[in-house]
């Protein structure tokens, strides 16, 4: 298995969601669906964010849209988490997360991903890129 996405050959486009953590699941699922998450990226030639502030989820994917598409629809039908809303898509005009397969970090501002919400769009991704800006991974 080789350690970095292989290169794409299709348009690469970037999705930016939130979502939260579904009733009844344990936080401790979150490594699980990290873990998960990193293998099947390198397969497909995934990379991305996830932020995870003990409730919420926010990650940004990007790749190819024929990867990303069915990569969405996975990510909306599980059921550890709901209200799953995308707040940007679009094309990329390269990588911004081209080293890691899945980055993870957690989030001390528990206020942060609730304001990220209420955006969408370019401003959706410029507050993300703030946030990443400060965050260990």
């Amino acid at each position: 298995m080789t350690l970095f996405p292989p290169p794409l050959t299709a348009p690469l486009h970037e999705v930016l969601y939130v979502s939260t953590l579904a009733p009844g699941q344990p936080v401790g699922i979150v490594a699980t669906i990290a873990a998960h998450a990193r293998l099947s990226n390198v397969r497909d030639g995934i990379t991305g964010l996830l932020v995870f502030d003990g409730q919420r989820f926010c990650q940004q994917l990007e790749g190819s849209p024929d990867r990303l598409v069915p990569l969405l629809e996975r990510i909306r039908n599980d059921g550890r988490h709901t209200a799953m809303e995308v707040l940007h898509q679009g094309p990329l005009m390269q990588r911004r997360f081209q080293r890691f397969s899945l980055a993870f970090s957690t989030l001390e501002d528990e206020d942060a991903l609730p304001r990220m919400e209420s955006l969408a769009g370019s401003e959706a991704m410029a507050a993300f890129e703030a946030l990443a800006i400060d965050l260990e991974i």
